[in-house]
């Protein structure tokens, strides 16, 4: 099946429109990973604000005692370990990278509390470069349009993406995902009836919670030619 015009339908709808955590600078998009994590975005941006209001950088952050970072994040999810995690990480881009945040993901992974999805993040938004991150928001509706199995992992979701998307357009996959599961495809109670692409959506198609007259049958055959 070609998923890319149905993919594009969404990433038409859902235009950039990010938060304010994310930016041109790379090291301001990592610590905006971090602070975002489990976290709503406005939380994350008011927290971000303050953080960036008291220190400028790397070299300010990499001395900054973690208690007084927990003050300025908080009420972010999990903020004392994210306020050591950004200490952690500030001091390893100064003494492994000399100040400044690698541009590729195998360095990247490196740094205390960055995983692939923030990896990818930075490089997307930080520094300009194809990449495709996988939060779960993307991981979600992946499996629920029927692009991936229901077993398939992060990397394999991101590898599929990659092959689906047009190189030039990763950039903008995951804020209109992000954007189009927050508005319409939620993690409970979906709103189907919304939906741009429904009536390709193996979720759409197949619930049982759905009514049946509202939505159209799908074979298990057909099921299966849709994750070739």
């Amino acid at each position: 099946m070609d998923w890319w015009p149905i993919l594009n339908t969404i990433l038409e709808r859902y235009r950039w429109r990010g938060p304010k955590h994310i930016s041109k600078d790379p090291f301001k998009t990592l610590i905006g990973c971090i602070l975002s994590q489990r976290t709503r975005d406005e939380t994350t941006d008011a927290a971000f604000e303050r953080l960036f209001s008291k220190y400028k950088g790397v070299e300010d952050l990499s001395k900054a005692d973690p208690a007084e970072i927990e003050k300025l994040i908080y009420p972010v999810g999990f903020y004392r370990v994210k306020a050591r995690r950004i200490v952690e990480a500030a001091r390893f881009i100064r003494d492994v990278f000399g100040g400044k945040v690698p541009d590729n993901m195998e360095d990247l992974l490196r740094i205390p509390g960055v995983g692939r999805k923030c990896a990818n993040i930075v490089l997307a938004y930080g520094f300009g470069k194809p990449a495709i991150a996988v939060d779960t928001h993307v991981y979600r509706i992946s499996k629920r349009l029927g692009i991936v199995s229901e077993n398939a992992d992060v990397v394999e979701v991101e590898e599929t993406l990659k092959r689906i998307v047009p190189k030039e357009r990763w950039i903008d996959v995951n804020h209109a995902l992000v954007r189009f599961g927050k508005d319409v495809c939620r993690p409970t109670r979906p709103l189907c009836e919304k939906c741009p692409v429904r009536e390709h959506c193996t979720f759409y198609l197949t619930s049982n919670t759905l009514k049946r007259d509202l939505r159209p049958r799908i074979s298990r055959t057909e099921l299966k030619k849709r994750r070739k």
